[in-house]
Protein backbone atom coordinates (compact mmCIF):
# COMPACT_ATOMS: atom_id res chain seq x y z
CA UNK A 1 0.00 0.00 0.00
CA UNK A 2 2.91 2.12 0.72
CA UNK A 3 4.75 1.96 -2.80
CA UNK A 4 1.02 2.67 -4.28
CA UNK A 5 1.03 5.74 -2.54
CA UNK A 6 4.19 6.76 -3.30
CA UNK A 7 3.83 5.60 -7.03
CA UNK A 8 1.00 7.73 -7.01
CA UNK A 9 2.25 11.03 -5.30
CA UNK A 10 5.11 10.26 -7.98
CA UNK A 11 2.87 10.57 -11.08
CA UNK A 12 1.14 13.70 -9.90
CA UNK A 13 3.96 15.37 -10.04
CA UNK A 14 5.57 14.42 -12.63
CA UNK A 15 2.03 15.68 -13.98
CA UNK A 16 2.06 18.46 -12.40
CA UNK A 17 5.66 19.46 -13.43
CA UNK A 18 5.12 18.56 -17.07
CA UNK A 19 1.94 20.92 -16.78
CA UNK A 20 4.34 23.74 -15.82
CA UNK A 21 6.68 23.26 -18.43
CA UNK A 22 3.74 23.45 -21.11
CA UNK A 23 2.33 26.54 -19.51
CA UNK A 24 5.77 27.95 -19.44
CA UNK A 25 6.24 26.61 -23.21
CA UNK A 26 2.95 28.37 -23.90
CA UNK A 27 3.41 31.80 -22.45
CA UNK A 28 7.20 32.55 -24.00
CA UNK A 29 5.57 31.75 -27.31
CA UNK A 30 2.59 34.35 -26.29
CA UNK A 31 5.00 36.90 -25.89
CA UNK A 32 7.13 36.12 -28.22
CA UNK A 33 4.17 37.14 -30.73
CA UNK A 34 4.11 40.75 -28.62
CA UNK A 35 6.40 43.46 -30.09
CA UNK A 36 8.67 44.82 -27.35
CA UNK A 37 7.48 48.12 -27.45
CA UNK A 38 4.86 47.27 -26.84
CA UNK A 39 5.22 44.95 -24.05
CA UNK A 40 7.49 47.93 -22.79
CA UNK A 41 4.45 50.25 -23.14
CA UNK A 42 2.24 47.75 -21.33
CA UNK A 43 4.73 47.03 -18.29
CA UNK A 44 5.09 51.34 -17.67
CA UNK A 45 0.88 51.40 -17.96
CA UNK A 46 1.05 48.60 -15.34
CA UNK A 47 3.68 50.65 -13.21
CA UNK A 48 5.70 47.72 -12.76
CA UNK A 49 9.23 47.51 -11.46
CA UNK A 50 11.65 46.78 -14.11
CA UNK A 51 13.39 43.53 -13.85
CA UNK A 52 15.13 41.54 -16.04
CA UNK A 53 12.72 38.71 -16.05
CA UNK A 54 8.87 38.77 -15.60
CA UNK A 55 6.41 36.10 -13.70
CA UNK A 56 4.13 34.40 -16.00
CA UNK A 57 1.44 36.55 -14.57
CA UNK A 58 3.01 39.61 -15.76
CA UNK A 59 3.65 38.28 -19.43
CA UNK A 60 -0.17 37.28 -19.07
CA UNK A 61 -1.24 40.69 -18.23
CA UNK A 62 1.10 42.05 -20.91
CA UNK A 63 -0.65 39.95 -23.70
CA UNK A 64 -3.91 40.55 -21.94
CA UNK A 65 -3.31 44.48 -22.04
CA UNK A 66 -2.01 43.98 -25.87
CA UNK A 67 -4.67 41.80 -27.11
CA UNK A 68 -7.25 44.67 -25.97
CA UNK A 69 -5.35 47.09 -27.38
CA UNK A 70 -5.33 45.86 -31.01
CA UNK A 71 -9.10 45.22 -30.81
CA UNK A 72 -9.70 49.30 -30.42
CA UNK A 73 -6.88 49.86 -33.29
CA UNK A 74 -9.36 47.28 -34.91
CA UNK A 75 -12.51 48.61 -34.10
CA UNK A 76 -11.28 52.10 -35.08
CA UNK A 77 -9.80 51.35 -38.29
CA UNK A 78 -13.40 49.59 -39.16
CA UNK A 79 -15.16 52.41 -38.31
CA UNK A 80 -12.87 54.60 -40.31
CA UNK A 81 -13.41 52.33 -43.53
CA UNK A 82 -17.62 52.18 -42.94
CA UNK A 83 -16.93 56.08 -42.98
CA UNK A 84 -14.77 56.64 -46.08
CA UNK A 85 -17.48 54.26 -47.66
CA UNK A 86 -19.94 56.61 -47.00
CA UNK A 87 -18.41 59.32 -48.05
CA UNK A 88 -17.28 58.09 -51.48
CA UNK A 89 -21.23 56.68 -52.12
CA UNK A 90 -21.85 60.36 -51.46
CA UNK A 91 -19.30 61.83 -53.83
CA UNK A 92 -20.24 59.53 -56.42
CA UNK A 93 -23.89 60.48 -56.25
CA UNK A 94 -23.20 63.80 -56.50
CA UNK A 95 -20.96 63.56 -59.05
CA UNK A 96 -23.21 61.81 -61.09
CA UNK A 97 -26.41 64.03 -60.76
CA UNK A 98 -24.01 66.89 -61.73
CA UNK A 99 -23.48 65.27 -64.92
CA UNK A 100 -27.10 64.58 -65.78
CA UNK A 101 -28.18 67.31 -65.18
CA UNK A 102 -25.46 69.37 -67.16
CA UNK A 103 -26.01 66.70 -70.53
CA UNK A 104 -29.99 67.15 -70.34
CA UNK A 105 -29.78 71.12 -69.76
CA UNK A 106 -26.22 71.25 -71.85
CA UNK A 107 -25.50 68.53 -74.69
CA UNK A 108 -22.11 70.10 -75.16
CA UNK A 109 -21.08 69.42 -71.43
CA UNK A 110 -20.82 65.66 -72.51
CA UNK A 111 -17.32 66.56 -72.82
CA UNK A 112 -17.38 67.71 -69.60
CA UNK A 113 -17.97 64.49 -67.87
CA UNK A 114 -14.41 63.58 -68.83
CA UNK A 115 -12.66 66.62 -67.40
CA UNK A 116 -14.24 65.49 -64.00
CA UNK A 117 -12.92 62.09 -64.55
CA UNK A 118 -9.37 63.09 -65.27
CA UNK A 119 -9.28 65.50 -62.67
CA UNK A 120 -10.40 63.02 -60.11
CA UNK A 121 -6.83 62.03 -59.80
CA UNK A 122 -4.95 63.38 -56.98
CA UNK A 123 -1.55 63.82 -58.91
CA UNK A 124 -2.81 66.71 -60.95
CA UNK A 125 -2.16 70.50 -60.41
CA UNK A 126 -4.72 72.96 -58.98
CA UNK A 127 -6.25 74.76 -60.42
CA UNK A 128 -7.32 73.44 -64.40
CA UNK A 129 -8.86 76.02 -66.45
CA UNK A 130 -10.25 74.86 -70.04
CA UNK A 131 -11.92 77.72 -72.32
CA UNK A 132 -14.38 76.30 -74.93
CA UNK A 133 -15.77 78.64 -78.07
CA UNK A 134 -18.51 77.18 -79.54
CA UNK A 135 -19.43 80.23 -82.50
CA UNK A 136 -21.74 81.87 -79.85
CA UNK A 137 -21.43 79.80 -77.06
CA UNK A 138 -18.56 80.31 -74.57
CA UNK A 139 -17.70 77.66 -72.31
CA UNK A 140 -15.34 77.80 -69.02
CA UNK A 141 -14.59 74.80 -66.69
CA UNK A 142 -12.52 75.67 -63.96
CA UNK A 143 -11.22 72.88 -61.42
CA UNK A 144 -9.96 74.06 -58.03
CA UNK A 145 -9.20 73.36 -54.33
CA UNK A 146 -12.40 73.52 -52.02
CA UNK A 147 -10.78 76.56 -50.29
CA UNK A 148 -10.37 78.20 -53.60
CA UNK A 149 -13.84 78.68 -54.58
CA UNK A 150 -13.94 82.97 -54.80
CA UNK A 151 -12.18 82.37 -58.31
CA UNK A 152 -15.68 81.31 -59.42
CA UNK A 153 -17.01 84.88 -58.81
CA UNK A 154 -14.08 86.10 -59.91
CA UNK A 155 -14.32 84.47 -63.83
CA UNK A 156 -17.95 85.63 -64.01
CA UNK A 157 -17.02 89.07 -63.26
CA UNK A 158 -14.20 88.45 -65.78
CA UNK A 159 -16.33 87.55 -68.47
CA UNK A 160 -19.01 90.07 -68.31
CA UNK A 161 -16.31 92.91 -68.27
CA UNK A 162 -14.75 91.43 -71.56
CA UNK A 163 -18.81 91.00 -73.26
CA UNK A 164 -19.59 87.90 -72.30
CA UNK A 165 -23.35 87.43 -70.99
CA UNK A 166 -23.33 84.53 -68.02
CA UNK A 167 -26.77 82.03 -68.95
CA UNK A 168 -25.92 79.63 -67.20
CA UNK A 169 -23.32 78.00 -64.37
CA UNK A 170 -22.95 75.44 -62.32
CA UNK A 171 -20.42 73.64 -59.57
CA UNK A 172 -20.31 70.26 -58.14
CA UNK A 173 -17.88 69.40 -55.40
CA UNK A 174 -16.11 65.52 -55.55
CA UNK A 175 -13.85 64.42 -53.14
CA UNK A 176 -11.48 67.50 -52.46
CA UNK A 177 -12.22 69.20 -55.70
CA UNK A 178 -14.41 71.93 -57.21
CA UNK A 179 -16.13 71.31 -60.39
CA UNK A 180 -17.18 74.87 -62.20
CA UNK A 181 -18.88 75.19 -65.53
CA UNK A 182 -19.64 78.43 -67.07
CA UNK A 183 -21.71 78.94 -69.98
CA UNK A 184 -22.17 82.32 -71.65
CA UNK A 185 -23.71 84.04 -74.64
CA UNK A 186 -20.80 85.80 -76.38
CA UNK A 187 -21.59 89.28 -77.98
CA UNK A 188 -19.76 90.61 -80.70
CA UNK A 189 -16.16 91.63 -80.32
CA UNK A 190 -15.54 89.10 -77.28
CA UNK A 191 -11.83 88.01 -78.03
CA UNK A 192 -11.47 84.45 -76.85
CA UNK A 193 -7.64 84.53 -76.44
CA UNK A 194 -7.72 87.90 -74.41
CA UNK A 195 -10.43 86.31 -72.33
CA UNK A 196 -8.29 83.05 -72.03
CA UNK A 197 -4.94 84.89 -71.14
CA UNK A 198 -7.09 87.00 -68.47
CA UNK A 199 -8.14 83.97 -66.97
CA UNK A 200 -5.27 82.08 -66.89
CA UNK A 201 -3.62 85.62 -64.85
CA UNK A 202 -6.57 85.16 -62.80
CA UNK A 203 -6.01 81.77 -61.32
CA UNK A 204 -2.33 81.54 -61.78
Amino acid sequence: MKTCSKSGTIDRKTIEKNRRIHMKALCFKLVSLISPTSAAGTASHKNSSNKDICTQMDQLDHAAYYIQKLKGRIDELQRRKQQLGMASIRNKTSQDTYVLHDIDDHPQDIITSNVIIIASNNLLNLPILEVRDFDTTLEVVLITALNKNVMFYGVITLLEEEGAEVTHATFSVVNDKIFHTIHSQATFGVETSRVCERLKQLIS
